[in-house]
């Protein structure tokens, strides 16, 4: 039953593509984040799906689509690049074998990521995309906060629809775009023009934002726990009654914890120290043969350049009585559990440096954009709580991609596409001054246009002038001189009484 409503689902929005091309970008991205092709027993799970949409996204565009915003932007350009510098790693990888199978969808991530800005010239593909983007999300989330609210879950052990724990299924990897995905959320339940805000619409996205809450409790991720914090935080700043929004978080909180499982408590516990815990111990150890591994190889290594890690780990603690009690571990071909590790060690310092100025770049252009708009209210009061959203949904991906490598993962690159998109629609029809943080000091600024209105001034009187001496007829001109020098001499002889 489950494999025909996949392909029944798939095989429409297949088919409405053909009438607008377009939905074949959404149909890549449903593919992309909740991979119907793993979620099936027989047909799709033999089938190339995701090569197949990716083509024909390309190619409705190529037919039948607008191709005035084809002239990619400095962003596209970078990622440009970053696509070829992976390309060169994977054919001079340290493990061909594991470079390759993961290039395998590496590049269509990027490729993907470029293309798509291409597609998304208006305000409704914009949010059309989003809407994909939640809605396939949602299919995650639902499921998971529904099974943590019966009381199932654990570290690894949540079942999302699918029995292994890779990719947009792996606990950590949803829990960090579970929550980054909630400004979004929350702008759409406000702001959405392809679902106007109505009261069933509020409550399903509301209901959402709750689910993704749920994520990081029932996959008991301490990554999870920080990305909550800091979109409390970002949405703090957002928020217009900052006391009232202080005052809902700390009921929720203070509600909240003594339903929270004994298990996920005494996880979150270990973030207070990481030489007592395994896993993070076995993290710092491996960033710091990352380090030592890029010293060597300062183009890195290639995909999955971790294989050939062998590590000496220190778990060592104190007891309560003060007794330092000595713990070493060994083990070897651990990942890199960091985004910015993973970019050092694969694809070295030129991978790292493309990966941050990528990111970097997206989110000053997201705080340009919000504070130039911040005040708009009419036709354009949507734009500042997008680039908001979108700023946040980013800010708390580089935090949650701290701890988890997903420096690839297409969800975050599918929002890179859009702020590159939106950033260019608000710069081509709403554009007005922009904020700029390197802006002179007001009395410098104020000096500059009064001299300038004092150069205008003087040009204009000058002007005026010359206008009056040629309005002048020319026969009455030289008697006009004639009486001017007349009346400089003395009326009387000279100076000199000659």
């Amino acid at each position: 039953m489950r494999d025909i409503f996949l392909i029944g689902f798939l095989v429409a929005l297949l088919l409405s593509g053909f009438r607008r091309p377009f939905l074949f970008v959404c149909a890549y991205i449903y593919v992309d984040i909740v991979s119907p092709q793993r979620l099936s027993y027989y047909l799709l799970s033999s089938i190339p799906v995701s090569l197949i949409v990716f083509v024909a996204a390309f190619i409705g565009w190529a037919i039948n689509d607008d191709k005035s915003f084809a002239k990619p932007s400095p962003r596209q350009v970078i990622l440009i690049v970053l696509l070829l510098l992976c390309g060169y790693t994977t054919l001079t990888a340290d493990y061909p074998d594991a470079a390759q199978e993961k290039w395998a969808w590496v590049w269509k991530a990027l490729v993907f990521s470029i293309f798509m800005p291409m597609t998304l010239y208006t305000r409704v593909r914009i949010e059309g995309v989003l809407l994909f983007m939640l809605l396939c999300l949602s299919s995650i989330a639902v499921v998971g906060g529904a099974k943590t609210l019966a009381g199932g879950g654990g570290y690894g052990t949540l079942n999302l629809m699918v029995a292994n724990n890779s990719g947009m299924y792996e606990s950590s990897t949803v829990s960090t775009f579970a929550i980054c995905s909630i400004p979004l959320i929350l702008y759409m339940a406000k702001y959405s023009t392809l679902i106007p805000p109505s009261i069933f619409a509020r409550i399903y996205w509301y209901a959402l934002a709750f689910a993704c809450l749920l994520i990081p409790i029932g996959t008991q991720t301490r990554t999870g726990l920080l990305c909550i914090v800091l979109m409390a935080l970002l949405e703090l700043r957002a928020a217009k009654r900052r006391m009232l929004y202080l005052g809902i978080m700390a009921g929720i909180v203070i509600a909240g914890i003594p339903f929270l499982p004994k298990s996920y408590t005494e996880r979150m516990d270990t973030i207070q120290g990481y030489q007592a815990d395994a896993s993070a111990s076995t993290r710092i150890a491996v960033w710091k043969w990352t380090i030592n591994y890029a010293a060597s190889h300062p183009f890195g290594g290639g995909f999955n350049a971790y294989i050939g890690n062998k590590l000496e780990i220190d778990m060592s603690y104190k007891t309560a009585d003060g007794t330092v009690v000595k713990v070493i571990g060994y083990d070897a071909g651990r990942s890199f559990h960091n985004a910015y590790f993973e970019m050092l060690g694969e694809q070295g310092y030129p991978g790292l440096a493309l990966f941050l100025l990528v990111h970097i770049i997206g989110i000053f252009r997201m705080e340009v954009v919000r504070r130039t708009y911040r005040k708009e209210e009419g036709p354009n009061a949507w734009v500042a709580p997008l680039a908001a959203a979108l700023q946040h949904a980013h800010l708390i991906f580089m935090l949650g991609c701290s701890f988890v490598g997903i420096a690839f993962q297409p969800y975050i690159y599918f929002i890179i596409a859009v702020e590159i998109s939106f950033d260019r629609y608000v710069q081509t029809y709403v554009k007005k001054k922009v904020w700029n943080p390197f802006r002179k000091r007001r009395r410098e600024v104020e000096a500059a246009e009064r001299q300038a209105a004092e150069e205008a001034e003087a040009r204009a009187a000058a002007e005026a002038a010359a206008a009056e001496a040629e309005a002048v007829p020319e026969a009455d001109r030289g008697f006009a001189r004639v009486g001017e020098h007349r009346r400089t001499q003395p009326r009387w002889g000279t100076l000199t009484g000659k």
